[in-house]
Formats: structure tokens, sequence, C-alpha cells
């Protein structure tokens, strides 16, 4: 049976307010009500017996969230660790090489901005160049993001650094490939993978990225504070902690210190890394799978709607190698802050208008509670604000 959205069932398991149109799940996600319970429940168990959860129980606990999401992202168990977010692992990984003066790091120019700014910093401590190259828009096939990106290695380039899904302008990129040739030519791959878990597919092991940092909070629906750093196994002996703490000086029979270097830093309520196996568990009960494909096609038809007002052609092909359930649409020239104000603040619409190298694009977000009056109510916003209707 093909779904089609609203899907009653799934969109009373959501806690979103039904005041507003909510289409930026993308940014924060938000937690079903189910996954929200199993959430509080550990924070309960934790307030308990503080001594007891945090001092016996939870390297345990952790042990088996960490089985259950190497399951759902295709990869050993020893391979993740838990991460408060993204960019968090960002930061563990750029913090922990030890590039050299004339060393290049290589990115897109469709990067998120905290990472921007890790590798700016540590570039500029280290002596490194960190290098944006330009990816054009339109495209039509993936391998040009392949071809464009690789136009920018040379003889020092050291690490790529590589939106899986870009934030600002919402595409899937060809990130097995860039990996592969990354890994012929001896360069160190590094994927940002924030948007990925939950809304496509993920098979960490056949990506072949030497470093991978997702969230869990976004599509994947767990609770805010819940992410997760792949390594390969070998280069984990290339990581250092953020934080030094009791796992620092273990002597971890197999030579990796992965585990203990981010694994225990401090006093802190995992509650939410316990609750990434509830969110996992809430997708396969309602065959997330065919979910994501109804939120595809109601985002389709918003696309085409959206381009047919704005008369303003997308930026790639109408298919899910590109996108899923998030997508930058085009737009004529606007304020952008002025904009998304306007939108919320006029027709209660929560939607963002990111401003990329000099364009404006609404980068929708389509989630199983979404209903097809809310894309009424997106394009009658747009109409009236950006084209003047």
């Amino acid at each position: 049976m093909t779904l089609t959205l609203p899907l009653p069932d799934i969109a009373a398991q959501f806690q979103v307010r039904r005041d507003i149109v909510f289409l930026n799940h993308g940014s924060y996600g938000a937690c079903p009500r189910p996954v929200f319970e199993a959430y509080q429940n550990w924070q309960r168990e934790l307030e308990y017996q503080p001594v007891e959860f945090l001092g016996r129980r939870v390297p345990g606990l952790l042990a088996d969230a960490r089985a259950a999401l190497a399951g759902y992202l295709g990869t050993r168990a020893d391979d993740i660790v838990f991460v408060p977010n993204a960019t968090y692992g960002i930061n563990a990984v750029a913090r922990s090489l030890e590039l050299q003066p004339g060393d290049e790091v290589l990115t897109t120019d469709h990067e998120y901005g905290a990472v921007d700014r890790t590798w700016r910093f540590i570039c500029g401590q280290q002596g490194a160049a960190y290098i944006n190259q330009p990816v054009a828009l339109p495209l039509h096939d993936p391998a040009e993001v392949v071809e464009q990106l690789w136009a920018g290695v040379t003889p020092r380039t050291k690490v790529i650094s590589i939106s899986h899904i870009t934030s600002p302008t919402a595409l899937i990129f060809p990130v097995t490939e860039i990996c592969r040739r990354a890994r012929e030519a001896g360069i160190l791959t590094v994927v940002d993978g924030a948007h990925a878990p939950g809304q496509i597919n993920l098979d960490l092991d056949a990506i072949g990225a030497d470093f991978y940092t997702g969230n869990c909070h976004k599509w994947l629906c767990s609770p805010k504070g819940a992410a997760f750093l792949y390594a390969r196994p070998e280069v984990k002996n290339l990581l250092k902690p953020l934080v030094v703490s009791w796992g620092y000086e273990s002597r971890t029979p197999s030579g990796s210190n992965f585990q203990d270097y981010f694994g225990w830093t401090g006093t802190a309520d995992p509650s939410a890394y316990l609750s990434v196996p509830a969110a996992i568990a809430f997708l396969n009960e309602y065959n997330w799978p065919e979910v994501r494909l109804a939120c595809h096609r109601l985002l389709l038809d918003a696309s085409r709607r959206m381009s047919e007002l704005t008369e303003v052609e997308p930026i790639v092909p109408d298919t899910t190698a590109w996108w899923m359930q998030l997508r930058a649409l085009p737009l004529p020239q606007c304020n952008a802050a002025e904009t998304q104000h306007r939108l919320y603040d006029e027709y209660q619409v929560e939607v963002p208008i990111v401003e990329w190298n000099g364009r404006q694009f609404v980068r929708v977000s389509i989630q199983a509670y979404t209903k097809p009056s809310d894309i009424d109510r997106l394009v009658e916003a747009i109409a009236a604000i950006v084209m003047d209707r």
C-alpha cells in the first residue's frame, strides 16, 4: 500500500504545536511522544539512585544502546561512540588531526557554518589552509559534484571534509564515491552526516569514510543531545579526547582508546543516548521507509507549486538521489531575514529562509505530521511576501 500524508496515527505521536505550520524539522528535529517518554523514564532511573545508575549500570546500558544504533547504521558497535551533536564530532576529529603548515583541508561552498568555523580555527592554529571549493548550481548528475570538488585537490590536500546532506542547499552529496577516490589518493575523509540518520538509508561501512558524525535528534527523532561519531578501525588511533577524563589513561588491550576517550567525560545525563533505541523502534514500528516516501511525495508537490509560483527552476532534479524529506527551493531575490520573520509573524509558518552565495532559498522539511494544508499556507505566504501577490 502506498502511504500518503497526513498520517494521523503517526502525526498524533509528535508533540509539535498544531497552531503553527512547522516546516523546520531539519533544524532541531521533533521527538515523538513514546520516545520522549522513554527519555523521561531514563532520567527518573538516574535520579532514583544516581550512584548505582551512573557508577555501575551506565557502561553496560550505553553498550547496548550503541549496539542498537550500530545495527541501524550498518557498522560495529566498537566503531561508534555517542557524542552530544555532530558539531562536537567534527571538533573531535579536527582538533585531533596533526596538520602541518602548508597542508590543505578541502571542502565545498555548501557546508554548515559551525563546520566552516571549526576548520578555519584549526587551520589558523596550525598554519594549514581551509579551502571551500565551489560546487556550482544547478546540478544534474552526482558525478558533477565529485568532479567539481576534485578540481580543488592538490598534492597538499590532507583532508576532505564533506556534508552527506548539505545544510544550506539540502543536497545529498555522493559521499561514497568521494571517500573511495580520497582513499586511493591517501586523503583522509570526514563526513558531516548531521541530516542523514533517519532521513536516508545508511551503511557506514559501505560509505568508507574515515570519520563520520551524525545527529540522532533530527530525522531519527531521538531526544536532543544524542549524536554519534564513527571512526574506521584503522584510524581510531588518530583521535584524541576533547575532554580529558578517566578514560585517558586506560590501557585498552586492542591499543585503541576510542571508547575510553569518549565514553566517560565526567558527570553527564546519558538519557538522550539511552533513548536512541526507542527512536529506532518507533521508526521500525511505523514502517519508516514508506513514511519517508510519503513525505517525499508531498515535498515534490510543494516543489512544483513553488516553482510555478516563483518561476525559478529547481537546483537539482526531482529524484530521491538528490533529496528526500528536506529540500531548498530557490526564491527570487528577497531579504532573507525579513522574509523569515514575516512568514512566522504574519502567517505562523516556521521555515528557514537560507542565504547562500547571494541567493535565497526556502528550506522545507516534511515530516509525518505535515499536512497538505501546511503547503497551502506556505505557498500563500510566499506569494504575498516575496511575490507581492
